[in-house]
């Protein structure tokens, strides 16, 4: 995609500001919209967007997304604004003749007990985890339009199944916030304050998988440089691990050395979540890079050094 007018929706913020990092390296000049100027669940917005800027390829990474506790309290916001950016944009791409267009989904839209690991074939096997269902099915929508629009248009769209991200720039709200971060400024908390135990939601069983931001952004920017298929692609590292044995790694590696309690009345979310990575490293040669400790490591240090505008980001 050297030499292209890239926009990258979403491009300021946790994951969007991985990817433009990683195209200015490579010498693009990526378009980054600020959404206090475009919000794009308006389609004449997204029109003008388009029309100012004319880009060759979107990369479609703006969403708003959160843990099980914001997803619990604004399922309808989170189902209409990631639905409604998702659809006006693309439909302004196809009048517009945009040449390429990326979509990013979410691992929320995979059957709740789905067979593990989560394999592309079987997104459509059964219904979503309740608790992030509307997010899930939201983003979904979004892939049978890519595929809709390809069929009837041969509009060049392809469709990203990110697994759970963490790292630098992540969302640390204790209430919107996912797993890591909450974890982390839970227990660097504690700490400070010299607290003997936390709470964790849940009973600890559940698993995940994650994804170091960095690699995920490789990842997208590999995808647009070489896929054109209609199937997604999951993007993720195949490895999963327990909520507890999450909490113990985040308690060592901050100094937290109090109880952790769990509170079974909370919800665990899917009981697993694990993807099979084999299609990506196939068509895309992507394998993450970032082990888990090492990127907790890494999250951690950032956090530290910019209490300050983790709280800032969350505003």
């Amino acid at each position: 995609m050297t030499g292209q007018r890239i926009l990258v929706t979403g491009g300021s913020g946790f994951l969007g500001s991985h990817v433009a990092e990683l195209l200015i390296k490579r010498g693009e000049s990526p378009i980054i919209p600020r959404s206090r100027e475009y919000d794009l669940r308006n389609p004449s917005v997204c029109m003008s967007l388009l029309e100012e800027t004319r880009p060759d390829m979107i990369i479609h990474l703006a969403a708003s997304v959160g843990g099980i506790e914001a997803n619990r309290l604004y399922p309808a916001s989170f189902f209409y604004d990631n639905a409604v950016m998702g659809i006006h944009l693309m439909e302004a791409a196809r009048l517009s003749k945009v040449r390429k267009y990326v979509t990013c989904g979410t691992i929320c839209s995979y059957p709740k007990y789905g067979a593990i690991p989560l394999k592309e074939e079987e997104l459509w096997d059964g219904y979503p985890e309740e608790t992030n269902a509307p997010y899930g099915l939201a983003k979904k929508m979004l892939l049978v339009q890519s595929q809709a629009y390809r069929d009837q248009y041969g509009f060049n769209s392809v469709y990203l199944l990110p697994v759970n991200l963490y790292g630098p720039r992540d969302n640390f709200d204790p209430v919107t916030s996912h797993v890591i971060p909450a974890l982390i400024r839970k227990c660097l908390e504690a700490r400070k304050q010299g607290l003997p135990s936390i709470t964790v939601w849940g009973t600890g069983q559940a698993t995940r998988e994650f994804l170091y931001v960095e690699d995920a952004a490789q990842a997208i920017v590999l995808a647009a440089d070489n896929y054109e298929g209609r199937e997604p692609l999951n993007i993720g590292t195949g490895r999963e691990i327990s909520i507890r044995d999450l909490a113990a790694l985040i308690a060592e590696k901050t100094g937290f050395k109090g109880e952790i309690v769990w509170d079974p009345t909370k919800p665990d979310g899917q009981p697993r979540r694990c993807l099979d990575v084999t299609r990506a490293k196939d068509l895309l040669g992507f394998t993450a890079k970032t082990a888990l400790e090492e990127g907790l490591q890494k999250t951690i240090d950032w956090y530290t050094a910019n209490t300050e505008e983790a709280y800032g980001r969350q505003a």
